[in-house]
């Protein structure tokens, strides 16, 4: 026995020498560390950092995520500071100002601490680590990523204040009250609850009487969205580069302000997010399981940094923003955890009278009131510095004044309260070792409002949802409201008293942004009244609901399942249509035999979204007045159903509606694919692909669009489907990140994070794990040292 442990030994240790003969290892002295640190890059590109202290393993963080991303973190500097204009001109100065109107102004230390105990000091490693890397680049131009060169800039030096910028958070409902408010003006309350799906319960939707229901067409959110939105580029930004492209740049441009538009007219209600836990009662280990894939806009590179940490009190690995020190989604040694988001309604739109003689003044409980003001200035790019003057109320920002009716517009956010950077609060779930300690972390996390679901390897699974949530006594939260006292919030509901349970009798508890609100909530204006299509979440129930066991495969094939539920719904209405036409008849037999199954191969697929396309389009046209579709921008898929099942009269009939919609899908398939039906495979780059674009991309010659672009590839599934890739023939939002655990082994956790882990274009982990997640792969993350160093790309040492 002795001489065979002998000889396994002898063969680890050939092989691990061999493996290190080969790494690339690389010794680098950064100024700011106290001890060493390990850095080991595995072959997917993903950084398991050893430290042997906290400050050191947080300002590792930072250089190595500068380092892999450091145009995304110049641009996200910028953003979280209002300092757009300075780099592409005038028409970035409204965002610099609503950027600035809503900067977090309040006490810079409570608001880091709020985080973790030591929630300054590591913020603030964090920052150093990324200014380290940033001066190596000072020293060495070559370090800086093409971007740079291109746009002519050099990246900027970070402080704390601009890790806790909320400037990218998923936020409340202001937009929604203010799109909600004008289509009630327009259409009626009535009308307006017909159109949009509120739950549970009903609303009261009627305007306070000192609301006035014309002003509410100027332009009052501006400020807000403008600086909320990404930032974009265009060949005259650039100044190393001549642009002789064949490419309509305003078509791209256009193409793009549509699948923003999609986004934006969406919200989360249809990008949405997946995840679910199961029992170890119905797990093939006998150890929870959890799966998490949380849907945002595809972006190269991506939103998600994947990062391993380790130090004495530390050893989590998963996925968070690059920006932000810790990880929000992932597992340490006790304990697994993700998210999706929860409606937590956390902002209100407050509409006050001013004082005509001077409209810095505002009505507040019968006397006037001061505005405050700050002063500051934008720089701008090629024309002269911009002077403004933040105003403010006791409620907050105040985005417009309309002197032609003497009112002014505030938007209160919950979260400039302190703690509200999103993800941030992270930092204490990552040192999680049962579900009362995570659940006790899961009281700092403001923002945004989110579904947190647990496993450990004690057996527990728990949901808890989380976000700072304002209580209302006498509104909805869904309309503007007067500014003059009678509209005041309650102070914030304790997160623990927001919806939760631990170990659910049914083994299992899923959430895919739909309404999980029971009817006699208690709280019910503290969270939102509109929810996500339940299609995902009901087909995820029904898939753990099918079967006793489950395994880590299972999962992961749940994480891209692509059964509609909206087809299953649907087509069964064909078996009652008749066509004259034998290819609409042969389409028709063919769907009826289908599986319901939205693969990229399949011709049923690209028929069945083309007609539900059509029916969600025709209906919208028949059911929104023309006046009012800039209010109501979307008709939601399911309550089209409820209207079919119903035979509205608005149809003309609902088999002729269903027909005739179905005609018009064939034909725009003949004309987007040709007439040969066997080259209408539903994924391919005519049809649902995935293209996912630089920011620079319209910006560029046709030569370097191709390097910073990650595709086209095709795509199955649609939004209705787990497997979320979007409604529109680019999918532009969904899970480029996932994460599967199975708590038996945490050294076997699987993930994916598209396109790759590095911003720059020349690095082999730029777009590496693009295709594989494209095909509906996931890579394995080692959890252990050993493991970890049997598959690593690169060794460095970083020391002081």
């Amino acid at each position: 026995m002795i001489r065979y442990v002998l000889i396994i030994t002898s063969f680890l240790l050939c092989y691990c020498s061999s493996n290190q003969e080969k790494l690339k290892q690389t010794e680098l002295t950064v100024s700011g560390l106290k001890q060493p640190v390990e850095i080991i890059r595995d072959e997917h590109g993903v950084n398991h950092i050893f430290a042997q202290n906290q400050h050191d393993l947080f300002f590792a963080q930072g250089y190595a995520a500068a380092k892999d991303r450091l145009f995304q973190f110049e641009i996200w500097r910028r953003q979280a500071t209002g300092t757009v204009a300075e780099i592409l001109g005038e028409r970035e100065v409204k965002r610099d100002i609503g950027a600035r109107l809503f900067k977090y102004r309040g006490d810079l230390t409570q608001e880091l601490n709020h985080y973790h105990p030591q929630g300054e000091e590591i913020i603030q490693a964090f920052t150093d680590g990324v200014n380290a890397f940033i001066k190596e680049t000072e020293n060495n131009p070559q370090l800086l990523p093409i971007e740079f060169e291109l746009l002519g800039i050099k990246p900027g030096y970070w402080t704390p204040d601009v890790v806790i910028s909320r400037h990218q958070g998923l936020v409340g409902n202001v937009t929604d009250e203010l799109d909600i408010a004008r289509a009630i003006v327009l259409l009626g309350e009535e009308k307006v609850k017909e159109l949009r799906v509120f739950e549970p319960g009903e609303p009261d939707l009627t305007f306070d009487p000192a609301i006035d229901t014309a002003g509410l067409f100027e332009n009052i959110l501006e400020l807000y969205t403008t600086y909320r939105r990404p930032v974009s580029f265009k060949p005259e930004d650039l100044i190393a580069y001549t642009n002789p492209s064949s490419i309509d740049y305003n078509f791209l441009a256009q193409a793009d302000e549509q699948a923003l538009l999609e986004l934006t007219n969406s919200s989360q209600h249809v990008i949405g997010s997946n995840n679910w836990v199961v029992s170890g009662k119905k797990s093939v280990s006998g150890y929870p399981l959890l799966a998490n894939d949380p849907h945002r806009a595809l972006a190269a590179p991506s939103l998600r940094y994947m990062v391993h940490l380790h130090a004495p009190g530390w050893n989590v690995v998963g996925g968070g923003e690059p920006t932000i020190p810790g990880i929000s989604i992932g597992h340490n040694e006790h304990g697994a955890w993700g998210l999706t988001v929860f409606e937590v309604d956390s902002e209100d739109l407050v509409v006050y009278d001013l004082d005509p003689k001077n409209l810095l003044r505002y009505k507040y409980n019968g006397s006037w009131e001061e505005m405050k003001i700050i002063p500051d200035t934008i720089q701008v790019k090629d024309a002269a510095d911009v002077y403004v003057n933040h105003q403010y109320t006791r409620h907050g920002p105040v985005t417009f004044v309309d002197t032609k009716r003497n009112k002014a517009y505030a938007v209160r956010c919950a979260w400039l309260e302190p703690g509200g950077a999103p993800y941030l609060a992270s930092l204490r779930m990552d040192v999680a070792k049962t579900w009362e300690e995570f659940r006790e972390a899961c009281t700092f996390s403001h923002l945004p409002g989110e579904n947190m679901i647990w496993a450990d390897q004690q057996g527990n699974i728990g949901w808890q949802v989380v976000g700072i949530a304002p209580v209302r006594k006498n509104w909805t939260g869904l309309l503007p409201v007067p500014g003059d006292g009678r509209y005041e919030w309650d102070g914030y509901l304790p997160i623990k008293q927001l919806p939760n349970t631990l170990n659910p009798e049914k083994g299992f508890w899923a959430t895919a942004n739909e309404n999980l609100v029971l009817s006699n909530y208690p709280h019910r204006n503290a969270v939102g009244w509109e929810w996500a299509d339940s299609s995902r979440a009901n087909r995820v129930n029904e898939v753990l609901a099918s079967k006793e066991k489950f395994t880590v495969d299972d999962m992961k094939q749940l994480q891209v399942d692509y059964l509609s539920l909206p087809a299953r719904n649907l087509i069964p209405y064909l078996q009652q249509l008749e066509f004259e036409n034998a290819t609409y008849d042969s389409l028709k037999n063919l769907l009826l035999n289908w599986d319901y199954v939205l693969s990229s191969s399949s011709i049923e697929a690209a028929v069945y979204v083309a007609w539900e396309r059509e029916i969600i389009r025709e209906a919208y046209t028949r059911f929104v007045p023309a006046h009012a579709r800039d209010a109501i921008r979307y008709v939601p898929l399911r309550r089209i159903q409820e209207w079919l099942k119903s035979n509205r009269t608005e149809f003309g009939g609902t088999n002729s509606f269903l027909k005739n919609s179905f005609q018009k899908a064939v034909d725009n398939l003949k004309e987007k694919l040709g007439s040969d039906i066997t080259n209408w495979q539903y994924g391919q780059p005519e049809y649902h692909h995935v293209l996912i674009k630089h920011p620079l991309s319209n910006a560029v010659n046709d030569s370097l669009r191709e390097l910073l672009n990650c595709g086209p590839l095709p795509r199955g599934g649609n939004g209705f489907t787990p497997g979320m890739t979007g409604n529109g023939d680019n999918q532009t939002s969904g899970a480029s990140f996932r994460m599967v655990a199975d708590l038996s082994n945490l050294n076997e956790t699987w993930f994916t994070n598209a396109p790759g882990q590095s911003g720059d274009v020349h690095s082999s982990f730029y777009k590496n794990l693009f295709e594989p997640w494209a095909l509906d792969e996931h890579f394995n993350v080692f959890f252990t040292k050993r493991s970890i160093e049997k598959v690593a790309h690169e060794r460095i040492v970083l020391k002081p």
